[in-house]
């Protein structure tokens, strides 16, 4: 073979490969390839119907799109990425699209936050906005404003005949809703959007008003119509408040949505004509898991599943509540002409009627029926709670299974109910009848909606997931392992001698400490600065058979061995502290264990089988919230098996103030603990040794308060359920309250 002929056929390859390549190239970027900003906004300038706007793959960082164009229905115009998921508009990023017949697809936002009040506004301004136009297969994931409590709206949707489908929304950690339909303006009511197949994922808990999924409307227009349709949609532990859907218009349609492991319910909180029907609602025993709210006149509530849901009040599985007399715009609707029938409730633990009832709320429903429903449980008997008159609500052809006790014996019958497991319902197979669900379309699965390309989370577990990594006892060791050690990771210390640290260890990843096993003695952890750990954004921190002690802590007031971050958190954190040892935290006054700031958050401080003794601070002061306005600063607090003694401070402080009813915490389950001499420093003000202030539930059993201050409930928001028992107060004042009810059983005062 010829040296020619090897040549000719080389070059022939590379002909043919550059011809295959161009061809691949040209399929890609079908329409307008544009690299910049500048190349954007031509493109958009002399765009006409039936073109397409090509972003070409890469990291698009502070990136404001306007999108205008006039299409048409058979020829929209478009923008896409030259290839789904690549790329990326990070850093101060939004898009704005107005005008008809636009498409927008395949675009990603993460990695930064909008400069205005939304990431995706279907207008341009208020006098131009869209109709007829589409957004499809987009991401916004986690694009949060770094300040918690500066409110935006990541999707806004305007004008008329709008769609919004196969999206991915998750992780908004910020004040304000995930997705709204704004009705502010003439052109945007009446709109007949659609919003369909969109993966709503986790939305972590806000501790505030303001963390809806999606909310349709606004108190200020909830007399006027919407019609909008919300279908297909996959809610997936939506569990910012007690409103995953906020219903604030006429005439809308959720239908065929299935809701996972969400905390709140789908609520008609304004707005009246709203259709409710087929739509699954698992809630896996969650805790707060609840169904569907119904306020206002002609609500209709049909052919829905409901399983596991555990909420009560106002997330129970099903909530009719009692409205106010001429209720203005911003309150409660009586509830009319409204009707909850043919849906099935398995295993759910609350069904409220009347709830809300108050001396403001005090109109009850009228003209409503619960009719051909099914109710079963094996967890609980008494499933039904009426807080009012339930002489308006007419109830017929109820079916109960035979251990729960009907509240009155028009319209409910006990039957023997035999299950069967049916895919990802039960359904019942015995008695033969027409009331309850039956199932018109299959369960909608996470899979189905959102995009194929981009991946949705499943439930992370913060701690113990990564390497092991063993440390000796060497000055600082901690700290250099912490900041090599990756998210999960686990610092094992493997000697009982003393871990100096002369550093604070700033924490921005879930991170456990924990002695090595075999050793006979706990590892002491000494510090020499104002604070051993502070957890920053992402962090997360556990703690297990340490002993700390700040003997070497500066002489200087305000030291604690665990702080948060000084500046706001958007990502919630957890603290585990298990079988450690706290003393000695007395070097000057209040020193707490720990210190938390203004606007951050924790899911849960879970403490157990530990000792705190000989501290001039708090334990744990969670009162930095004190706007009164429904903020606070853990959502969850276990205490479980602990002893706390000469504790200057409280051994908890724990404060929720205003009277906003949109959020389920703090939640306190406090259990076998001793205190002993708690609470006499002349700097704890409230002079309490601990102090309840608007929590919404809280436990505290077989626990000790010896020669203590007293502990102290201020009770003042909703229904708040406080249950005392088998507890002693030995040489401590008795309970303090202000008056509101709570459950005290088998108490001991000596």
């Amino acid at each position: 073979m010829n040296r020619d002929y090897l040549h000719r056929t080389y070059n022939l390859i590379l002909i043919l490969f550059g011809i295959s390549l161009f061809g691949c190239q040209n399929q890609a970027v079908d329409g307008k390839l544009v690299k910049t900003i500048d190349e954007f906004k031509q493109a958009v300038k002399s765009a006409k119907a039936g073109d397409r706007i090509v972003l070409a793959n890469g990291e698009w960082k502070d990136t404001e799109l306007l999108f205008l164009g006039e299409g048409t229905e058979e020829n929209p115009i478009s923008l896409s990425p030259q290839t789904k998921g690549k790329v990326i508009l990070t850093g101060q990023s939004n898009l704005r699209l107005a005008g008809k017949h636009l498409l927008v697809e395949g675009l990603v936002f993460k990695d930064g936050y909008s400069p205005t009040n939304n990431v995706i506004a279907f207008r341009q301004n208020k006098e131009n906005l869209c109709n007829n136009c589409r957004v499809t297969e987009c991401v916004v994931d986690d694009y949060n404003n770094p300040e918690r409590f500066d409110s935006d709206i990541w999707v806004a949707i305007y004008g008329k005949h709008n769609r919004f489908d196969h999206n991915h929304i998750a992780n908004k950690r910020t004040q304000g809703v995930s997705m709204a339909v704004r009705l502010n303006t003439e052109e945007s009511r009446e709109n007949f959007h659609q919003i369909d197949h969109n993966y709503f994922g986790p939305r972590p808990i806000l501790g505030s008003n303001g963390g809806e999924t999606l909310r349709i409307g606004t108190s200020h227009y909830s007399l006027t119509n919407s019609n909008t349709t919300v279908e297909h949609n996959y809610f997936d532990r939506c569990n910012g408040e007690h409103e995953i859907i906020s219903n604030k218009s006429g005439q809308n349609t959720f239908q065929f949505n299935t809701f996972y492991e969400c905390q709140g319910t789908l609520t008609m909180r304004h707005g009246n004509e709203t259709v409710v029907d087929h739509n699954y609602f698992f809630g896996n025993r969650k805790p707060n898991t609840g169904g569907i709210r119904i306020i206002n006149e002609k609500q209709t509530v049909t052919n829905n599943y409901c399983e596991g849901l555990t909420g009560y009040r106002f997330r129970g599985a099903l909530v009719i509540m009692n409205g106010v007399p001429n209720s203005p715009l911003n309150r409660y609707f009586q509830v009319i002409d409204s009707k909850a029938s043919n849906n099935t409730f398995v295993d759910c633990d609350y069904i409220q009627l009347c709830a809300g009832s108050d001396e403001e709320r005090s109109a009850v429903p009228q003209n409503t029926e619960v009719k051909d429903n099914i109710f079963s449980s094996k967890f609980k008997n008494d499933i039904f709670t009426i807080y009012d008159d339930i002489s308006g609500i007419g109830f017929e052809n109820n079916l109960l299974s035979k251990n729960l006790e009907p509240f009155t014996k028009q319209g409910f019958q006990q039957v023997a109910m035999k299950w069967e497991q049916k895919g990802e319902v039960q359904s019942l197979t015995s008695p033969e009848t027409t009331a309850g669900f039956h199932a018109k379309e299959a369960v909608l699965k996470k899979e189905e909606t959102g995009v194929s390309w981009y991946p949705k989370e499943g439930e992370a577990s913060l701690f113990e997931t990564g390497k092991v990594i063993p440390v000796a006892a060497e000055e600082n060791s901690i700290f250099d392992a912490i900041k090599m050690a990756e998210a999960g990771d686990i610092i094992e210390l493997t000697s009982s001698e003393s871990y100096i640290t002369t550093k604070s260890i700033k924490l921005d990843k879930p991170v456990t400490i924990r002695k090595a096993e075999g050793l006979a003695n706990k590892p002491s952890l000494i510090f020499e600065r104002p604070y051993l750990f502070s957890i920053e954004n992402g962090g997360a921190l556990k703690l297990n058979g340490l002993a700390i002690t700040g003997k070497e802590s500066p002489d200087k007031s305000g030291n604690a061995v665990i702080r948060t971050s000084k500046y706001a958190m958007t990502h919630n954190y957890a603290l585990v502290i298990e079988n450690c040892l706290f003393e000695d935290l007395n070097i000057n006054h209040s020193f707490d264990v720990l210190k938390v700031a203004k606007h951050t958050f924790a899911d849960s401080i879970v403490v157990r089988n530990s000792v705190f003794n000989n501290i001039t601070g708090s334990v744990f002061a969670l009162e930095e919230e004190t706007d009164d306005i429904g903020i606070y600063n853990v959502e969850n607090v276990v205490m479980d098996n602990c002893s706390f003694s000469k504790i200057g401070k409280s051994v908890l402080t724990l404060y929720r103030g205003g009277r906003d009813e949109s959020t389920f915490g703090p939640i306190l389950d406090m259990n076998n603990c001793r205190l002993k001499d708690v609470g006499f420093a002349k700097r704890n003000s409230g002079k309490t040794s601990v102090y309840l202030h608007g929590v919404q539930e809280a436990t505290i059993k077989n626990t000790l308060f010896e020669d203590s201050q007293p502990l102290k409930l201020h009770l003042v928001v909703g229904d708040p359920v406080i249950k005392i028992e088998d507890c002693e107060l030995k040489g401590t004042p008795g309970i303090q309250d202000n008056g509101e009810p709570y459950q005290v059983k088998n108490l001991i005062t000596k």
